[in-house]
């Protein structure tokens, strides 16, 4: 009998094979003893993959990006599969702010304001076209940021206008790694 079953082994998938949506394992290694075994990690990573695993999401839809945003956290997508079960609705309880849309000059010190009252670690990603780079409407109208990243630092973008959801769940697992390899 493995001492260390991997995460797919305790949490089959409906089909009865490995989940699809299984978390990394347990950092570490267990070294098996006579009553059980004893587990060996660093404190650090078992932090960053405990952080990573519960990330809380505020999300700041604007436009279009913010329907596709909805859908990927409904039942078809569903991104609580992969640990990020409860959007908040206060910056307060949040851990990775989702830009989704447009980004007006006079939303920005919103933005910066709610990034501001975030609690430390903070994350941030950037969805589509006009949150990365001011999209379409930058070029024709004077009052559009062009991207996120002028006004608050971003962790990972997000291509596509707008994008699908499968590049919202795409970016919400690479910021997961990020995070355990402790590089935000």
């Amino acid at each position: 009998m493995d001492v260390n079953p991997s995460i797919n082994e305790v949490n089959p998938g409906p089909s009865g094979g490995p989940s699809e949506a299984a978390p990394k394992s347990f950092p570490g290694e267990v070294h098996p003893t006579a009553g059980g075994g004893i587990l060996v990690t660093k404190l650090d990573e078992v932090i960053n993959w405990a952080r990573s695993n519960s990330l809380w999401p505020l999300v700041f839809g604007t436009s279009c990006c913010a329907i596709e945003m909805m859908s990927t956290a409904a039942a078809k997508y569903d991104w609580s599969r992969f640990g990020f079960e409860v959007a908040r609705a206060t910056p307060r309880q949040a851990d990775v702010i989702i830009i989704a849309g447009t980004i007006v000059n006079k939303m920005a010190p919103v933005l910066k304001r709610l990034y501001d009252q975030m609690a430390d670690p903070k994350y941030v990603i950037a969805m589509g076209a006009c949150a990365t780079s001011g999209g379409p409407f930058f070029y024709n109208t004077y009052s559009v940021v062009k991207g996120a990243d002028h006004v608050i630092p971003v962790d990972v973008y997000v291509a596509g206008c707008p994008p699908r959801p499968e590049a919202l769940l795409h970016a919400l697992i690479t910021l997961q790694e990020k995070i355990r390899k402790g590089a935000s």
